[in-house]
């Protein structure tokens, strides 16, 4: 368990296995000190640029190095890292460097932050980035490899440190970083391991001793109450379908929001069959649920004043005789039918169903989040979430994510794809899926939007941000990255506060 101090103290005494400071670039191209570091730089001397530079060092973002302090501090080591032209410094910059000092500590136990931290918005940023940069999966390593290397004291030293808000965003950060790390972990978890009724199990257990109320509709519940989508998709499992809704309610909510969270535990694609190369990063599909419940859970912890409820639809999109098949016409809980072209878009179904749960409950506005479609990812690639929905939903969201530091991209719904959703099918409501290529994340929106019902509404494609297939980057860890949750957290606060 690592623990966080905030306190108002010098880095160059501060006794520590290993201070960590910023460095950036000045109008010339100079080292020069972050705010924060600037007791450092003086404790070195003329001696702080030139051993830097002589060591490659060039203050680019996320570059680091690490050095012996030989006495000069009371650290053992120093590390800088990168933070780019000064001028330009920003949150999200703050943000990134704190991740990469986190996966550049050696074996230090212990760890003082002499990061910019000039106010409580900066002293969120440093505390993410540095729990996120922490972050790793290793439930499934065995022997010595599980768990090692991890600090065990965190400081983080600012001249704020005494006032209020500065400590608050230093909660804030671990309340909401814990519940990203949970998500994380549910998304990095093996599908086999992770079946619908597990992961409700296990969504029923991280209420336990919270204020979120837990109820699951099993298959069962599901078919009296004709959710035909969910049960299409989860027909081919051997482990059946359910849908968790998860309800924090204070005592006088002062609104209501509803979040909708993509659960396909495992997405093989059914008989639309995926290629094998991708096979084995599709137990990530639930990681919208995952989101969703994460951002229900601290928001309770936070005690915002606005009623959220989650609803995730869970299911395996497994092959087998009871499959759907293509050409099938299932019966939504709207009542509208659906003829499904293709099982590989299994989530605009299980949605329909939850989408149209969540209006009748009639919420304030409904946003429901998932890792919908690929076209998305080919548009956007791996950072970037696709956005859509009303106007005003939109821009509450994209007010949220310019504090959070996470990457959304406003697209369209063109009328033309909201025809052919609904023209196109020359036997059931609406027709699942349209074989053009081009723009099929457009026509994935459109297909949700027929089931909010005028209701204020976004819809977030977070197919590739919400899986880091590559290296970790900045703050971001490699595999499951909680993506959206922080938004989320930060557009339910907002409305509190409006």
């Amino acid at each position: 368990m690592t623990t966080y101090t905030l306190r108002k103290g010098t880095p160059e005494k501060t006794r520590t296995d290993l201070v960590v400071i910023g460095v950036a670039t000045s109008a010339s191209g100079a080292l020069v000190a972050a705010p924060g570091a600037e007791a450092v730089a003086s404790a070195y001397g003329r001696k702080f640029e030139p051993l830097l530079a002589s060591m490659g060092f060039r203050g680019g973002l996320g570059e680091v190095l690490t050095v012996p302090t030989g006495g000069t501090l009371n650290a053992a080591h120093l590390l800088a890292v990168g933070l780019g032209p000064k001028a330009q410094l920003s949150t999200e910059k703050v943000r990134r460097a704190a991740g990469v000092a986190a996966r550049n500590l050696g074996n230090s136990a212990s760890v003082a932050l002499a990061l910019p931290a000039i106010d409580a918005e900066h002293v969120r940023a440093v505390a993410d980035g540095f729990r996120s940069g922490l972050y790793r999966f290793d439930r499934y390593k065995s022997g010595r490899s599980r768990g090692s290397g991890r600090v065990a004291e965190v400081v983080l030293l600012s001249d704020v440190a005494r006032q209020a808000d500065a400590g608050a965003a230093l909660e804030a950060s671990r309340i909401v970083g814990e519940q990203v790390a949970r998500a994380r972990d549910w998304v990095n978890t093996p599908a086999n391991d992770l079946l619908p009724t597990e992961f409700a199990a296990q969504l029923e257990a991280a209420t336990s001793g919270t204020r979120v109320a837990f109820e699951v509709l099993d298959a069962d519940a599901l078919e009296r109450l004709g959710c035909g989508g969910i049960l299409g998709v989860g027909r081919g499992s051997a482990s059946p379908p359910c849908l968790v809704k998860l309800t924090w309610r204070p005592e006088e909510p002062t609104g209501s929001v509803a979040l909708v969270g993509k659960g396909i535990t495992y997405d093989s694609g059914g008989l639309t069959i995926k290629p094998g190369s991708t096979m084995h990063t599709q137990k990530k599909d639930m990681a919208g649920a995952a989101a969703a419940a994460a951002a229900v859970l601290a928001l309770e912890a936070l005690d915002v004043p606005i009623a959220v409820t989650a609803y995730l639809p869970l299911a395996e999109n497994m092959i087998s005789g009871s499959s759907m098949r293509p050409g099938d016409v299932l019966t939504t809980l709207s009542g509208r039918t659906v003829e499904v072209l293709n099982t590989d878009a299994e989530g605009r179904l299980v949605l329909a169903d939850a989408l149209t749960m969540a209006v009748r409950d009639e919420p304030d506005v409904v946003v429901n989040v998932a890792t919908l479609t690929g076209p998305c990812v080919v548009a956007l690639g791996e950072r970037i979430a696709g956005l859509f929905g009303d106007d005003e939903t939109v821009a509450e969201l994209e007010a949220a994510a310019a504090t959070t530091g996470e990457l959304f991209w406003h697209l369209p719904i063109p009328d033309e794809q909201r025809t052919t959703v609904r023209t196109e099918s020359r036997i059931a409501d609406l027709l699942q899926h349209d074989w053009v290529r081009w723009g099929s994340a457009l026509y994935a929106a459109a297909f949700l939007e027929q089931f909010v019902d005028g209701r204020p509404w976004a819809h977030l494609d977070i197919a590739g941000p919400a899986y880091n297939s590559g290296g970790a980057w900045g703050h971001v860890p490699s595999g499951g990255t909680g993506f959206s949750i922080t938004t989320l957290v930060e557009l339910v606060q907002r409305r509190a506060a409006s």
